[in-house]
């Protein structure tokens, strides 16, 4: 399982979950920043670093922003 990063990351610019992550998992995509799940350790260390709540374990993305699970995995 990893971590994903949501809806709420559109056009955020903190960065507050990309400084504290001890594997460099996070990409840009094109107005939000994406996980790579293959890289991604889950170790949560971003997640109470996220100022907009908007990263998630994957198994808790809510169902309206499923569709982040693939847009994370493609950026």
């Amino acid at each position: 399982m990893t971590f994903v990063v949501g809806e709420n990351c559109i056009k955020c610019k903190y960065t507050d979950c990309v400084e504290v992550c001890p594997v460099d998992c996070f990409h840009e995509g094109p107005n939000f920043l994406a996980i790579d799940p293959d890289e991604c350790i889950d170790c949560g260390a971003c997640v109470p670093e996220c100022p907009v709540e908007a990263i998630f374990m994957e198994d808790d993305v809510p169902d309206k922003w499923k569709s982040f699970i693939d847009k994370n995995k493609n950026y």
